[in-house]
């Protein structure tokens, strides 16, 4: 038997501790509150890109660059219903095009100022989308 000492094993339990956290809200959540995820997961991703940006840590980087460019493209992007959502569907869906190619900058030329304004792009939307959430019955 193994016994997992120190912050290695702390890191995994927590890590474990997290995703059976992130799997419950999910399970739970409503159709509003899942976009809320998908923002809060693509943000995360961002921030943890810059501080591997900072460290050098061109590998790590890509990681969670690819993993914001995974939720704005097939989470974010993909929940939009053009034919409901008339105009504000096709805004969003060329915001999120321009997202995509920020981080795609981002990855390719290290370049933290690209990071800073898909972040801010998605934050600012993330704000409007929860506010919106508290307004709605099911929200």
């Amino acid at each position: 038997m193994t016994v997992m000492r120190g912050a290695t094993g702390y890191g995994r339990g927590a890590g474990a501790y997290a995703r059976v956290g992130v799997e419950s809200g999910v399970m739970s959540a409503n159709p509003h509150q899942l976009i809320v995820l998908l923002f809060d997961g693509a943000l995360a991703s961002i921030r943890a890109a810059r501080i591997q940006m900072q460290a050098g840590n061109i590998a790590e980087k890509g990681r969670s660059i690819s993993k914001a460019l995974d939720v704005v493209n097939n989470g974010l992007a993909a929940a939009l219903d053009a034919e409901r959502g008339g105009e504000v569907a096709e805004r969003l869906a060329s915001l999120y095009d321009y997202v995509a190619r920020l981080l795609l900058s981002a990855n390719l030329h290290n370049d933290e100022k690209s990071l800073d304004e898909a972040e801010a792009l998605l934050e600012e939307i993330a704000t409007a989308w929860r506010e919106i959430g508290g307004q709605t019955p099911d929200g």
